[in-house]
C-alpha cells in the first residue's frame, strides 16, 4: 500500500528526516510517535504530498508521487488521500453536510451525488440531526467526526491523521479512536496516525517511533538473545 524508501528532508541547515524506509499494509492503522522535533509531521506531510523530500521515494496503490507535476499532485490529494487534523479545520460559514461535500465537489461530483454520499456519512457517525448545523453550533467531539466524514467522501484508500484527538476530552477522545476502527472494518482505510497520545498508540496494529529523524530499532534484551541461542545438550 505505501512504500517509503530513503526519505530524506532538510530545512535550511537542519536535517528533519535523515533516511526513512517504511512499509504500510492496506488496511493497516499505523501510529507514529516521538519526541516534538523528531520529524513526525513532516513525515505524514511528505506522505501526504503536502511537501517534497529532498530525496527518496514515496509509493502509494504503486503510484510514484514523489515525481508527480503539482496539478497531478492535487488530483492524487484529492482522489486518494483524506486528512483529519487537531482542529478540524471545519469551514465556518458552511453547515456540517456542506463541510462533507467540499472534496466531491473538487472531484466533480454533481451536487445531488455529493449530498448523498455526505448524508450517508454523517448517518454513519450518527450526526445526521447536525447536517443543517454550522461549526459553531456543534460540540468539540461532533466537529471532529464531521472532519472525518469530509476526510471520507471521496473514499480515499488512506487517511493521514495530525494529533487528531488532541483537542477532545477523554470520552469525545476514546469514541474518535474507536470511530478509525470502525472506519477501517467498514471501508477498508488504511490509517497513518501522528500521536503524542499514549492511550491510542497503544491500540494501534502498529507503532513507529521516530527520533531524531530516523525510525528507532526496537531493542532485543541481552537476556532474550542470551536464551535463544541456548540448545539442549545432545546425550
Amino acid at each position: 500500500m505505501i512504500d517509503i524508501k530513503n526519505i530524506t528532508k532538510s530545512f535550511g541547515a537542519l536535517q528533519v528526516l535523515k533516511g526513512i524506509d517504511l512499509h504500510i499494509d492496506k488496511g493497516e492503522v499505523v501510529s507514529i510517535v516521538g519526541p516534538s522535533g523528531a520529524g513526525k509531521t513532516t513525515l505524514l506531510q511528505i506522505i501526504g504530498t503536502l511537501d517534497r523530500p529532498d530525496t527518496g521515494s514515496i509509493l502509494i496503490d504503486n503510484i510514484d508521487i514523489t515525481n508527480l507535476s503539482q496539478k497531478k499532485l492535487a488530483d492524487f490529494r484529492n482522489q486518494h488521500l483524506g486528512f483529519v487534523f487537531q482542529f478540524h479545520q471545519l469551514l465556518p460559514e458552511f453547515s456540517a453536510i456542506e463541510n462533507i461535500m467540499i472534496p466531491a465537489y473538487i472531484a466533480g461530483l454533481s451536487q445531488k451525488q455529493a449530498r448523498q454520499r455526505a448524508k450517508d456519512l454523517l448517518a454513519f457517525m450518527g450526526l445526521s440531526d447536525r447536517a443543517s448545523h454550522k461549526p459553531n453550533e456543534l460540540s468539540g467531539g461532533e466537529k471532529q467526526r464531521v472532519a472525518v466524514a469530509r476526510a471520507l467522501v471521496n473514499n480515499p484508500a488512506v487517511i493521514l491523521a495530525d494529533e487528531p484527538s488532541g483537542s477532545l476530552d477523554t470520552k469525545n477522545k476514546e469514541e474518535l479512536h474507536q470511530l478509525f476502527f470502525d472506519l477501517r472494518n467498514q471501508f477498508g482505510q488504511t490509517f497513518v496516525i501522528v500521536t503524542h497520545d499514549e492511550g491510542l498508540a497503544s491500540i494501534t496494529d502498529r507503532t513507529i517511533h521516530l527520533r531524531d529523524g530516523l525510525i528507532e530499532t526496537p531493542i532485543i534484551p541481552q537476556e532474550t538473545c542470551l536464551n535463544s541461542e541456548i540448545t539442549t545438550p545432545s546425550e
